[in-house]
């Protein structure tokens, strides 16, 4: 079972087809999340999520009791906590619903904090184990993570432009098979490496790394935001 999880990252970056993303997922008996005020947004959508998570401090009282009306599974988090509740919910999906991958939407933007808190996140060891099971998409912007090892990374359709950035110490990281290339890289702190592409004729490049974590950031130049 695949899983989506809507943050509460502003509307004007979630992507274009973000309702008929969640309406098709939950045809297919996907498992959506509402993440706080995400919760909220979901139900704005008529999307009623199988899972809520959050201390819900953003929503007010209506709002919340609007969710508890509709949403089988709720789960509430204390305010002054280690975890965030995007993290939280990620090992919910993981441990009890058994997900076999998850694509957070509305996770970027908004304030610079919260975007740094749902990018670096995957560093924490209890969420790092699921690393190359989540996605992370925008109105531009899919991002994906990979950790030791080689990879074949595919194309995503509608992104003509790549990067690879390295999310902490990272030894002997490879970047072939595309236009700009990078060999036996490393470095004790992150370096992004932007603005690639692939060849042309192409659906892949080669991604090699002896150790460290790096995200995939596929992109696209857009002319202007847009309202949902």
């Amino acid at each position: 079972m695949k899983a989506y999880a809507l943050l509460g990252g502003p509307r004007q970056l979630w992507p274009k087809n973000i309702k008929e993303i969640l309406t098709a997922a939950q045809k297919n008996g996907d498992l959506i999340i509402g993440v706080d005020r995400g919760s909220f947004l979901l139900e704005e959508l008529n999307i009623i999520p199988d899972l809520a998570i959050g201390d819900f401090d953003s929503l007010k009282p209506s709002e919340l009791a609007k969710i508890e009306v509709t949403v089988k599974d709720i789960r509430y988090s204390n305010p002054i906590k280690d975890l965030t509740d995007s993290e939280l919910m990620i090992q919910t999906a993981f441990k009890d619903y058994h997900v076999a991958d998850l694509t957070l939407l509305g996770a970027t933007g908004g304030r610079i904090d919260h975007f740094l808190v749902n990018l670096f996140m995957i560093l924490n060891p209890d969420i790092r184990k699921f690393a190359d099971q989540i996605t992370l998409i925008d109105c531009q912007n899919k991002i994906k993570f990979f950790g030791a090892g080689e990879y074949k990374v595919q194309k995503e359709e509608g992104y003509p432009y790549f990067g690879v950035a390295s999310l902490e110490e990272v030894k002997n990281l490879n970047i072939l098979g595309s236009r700009y290339l990078l060999e036996k890289f490393s470095s004790l702190y992150p370096r992004i490496f932007s603005s690639n592409e692939f060849l042309p004729n192409t659906h892949s490049f080669d991604l090699k790394l002896d150790s460290g974590l790096v995200a995939v950031i596929f992109s696209k130049d857009i002319d202007r935001f847009y309202n949902i």
